[in-house]
């Protein structure tokens, strides 16, 4: 069974050799590709320099357009399992064999970490501003797909061969987490969430947290993608 990381990147030259390490020390057999979203520090001069296995976007397309650029490699490459996982060092490796279990073992389409489910599993909790916003989100998302999402907006997930195909030709660019989230549970694929351990980033900002309203906006505004997407989704009707 192939699996691959996609591992976007923006302005990610602190943290992205030490998680491409723990990747390349990690003992499973994963590949990588690590998307440079058009770096405007030295994220792409570390990635050409070591030798990381990349693609360079030459415009900064956003979390969406990266994370889809990944989806297309490893639909192209016949990936049987992609993961997410992100640059900033956040996702646990060690976790990776939780995350996919549920894929091969289950039939689950996606499988989703959460620090949520089970606090203990975690020792990096988010902010009380983004945990609420989270929960506000999780909470829409139930009553819209009558499904509950603990991490809605987390970014640590693994999706089989299908859902490769889905997100390859279509993916959310402005808030790809709850919106495909809400795309595969409308459209009646299963999906499922694991309680896994999350890092603070181990440097650089989030650009959540640069200020006290970027998260109130955000979560507004996932918010009415959440019921727009999931009006349009029904309309188009269910998975292939």
């Amino acid at each position: 069974m192939k699996v691959l990381l996609i591992i976007p990147a923006y302005n990610e030259e602190e943290n992205i050799e030490k998680t491409v390490k723990k990747i390349e020390n990690y003992n499973k057999d994963v590949d990588y590709i690590v998307i440079n979203d058009g770096s405007k520090d030295n994220t792409y001069k570390i990635l050409d320099e070591k030798n990381i296995k990349h693609i360079d976007l030459v415009h900064n397309l956003g979390i969406g357009g990266a994370v889809q650029t990944g989806y297309k490699y490893a639909y192209e490459n016949n990936y049987d399992i992609a993961i997410q996982f992100d640059g900033d060092g956040q996702h646990d490796i060690n976790c990776i064999d939780k995350i996919i279990d549920p894929l091969v073992n289950e039939k689950v389409d996606m499988c989703i970490g959460t620090r949520y489910l089970d606090k203990s599993s975690s020792k990096f909790q988010s902010t009380f501003i983004r945990r609420l916003g989270s929960n506000i989100i999780s909470i829409f998302i139930k009553l819209f797909t009558r499904t509950k999402i603990t991490d809605p907006t987390s970014g640590f997930r693994a999706v089989n061969r299908n859902v490769i195909e889905e997100f390859a030709k279509n993916y959310p660019t402005e808030y790809p987490e709850p919106e495909s989230t809400v795309s595969l549970l409308v459209k009646k694929y299963k999906v499922k969430e694991v309680p896994v351990n999350m890092n603070e980033r181990e440097g650089g900002d989030s650009s959540l947290t640069l200020n006290f309203w970027k998260p109130v906006d955000y979560m507004i505004k996932v918010i009415l993608a959440i019921i727009v997407d999931s009006i349009s989704f029904r309309r188009k009707g269910g998975k292939k």
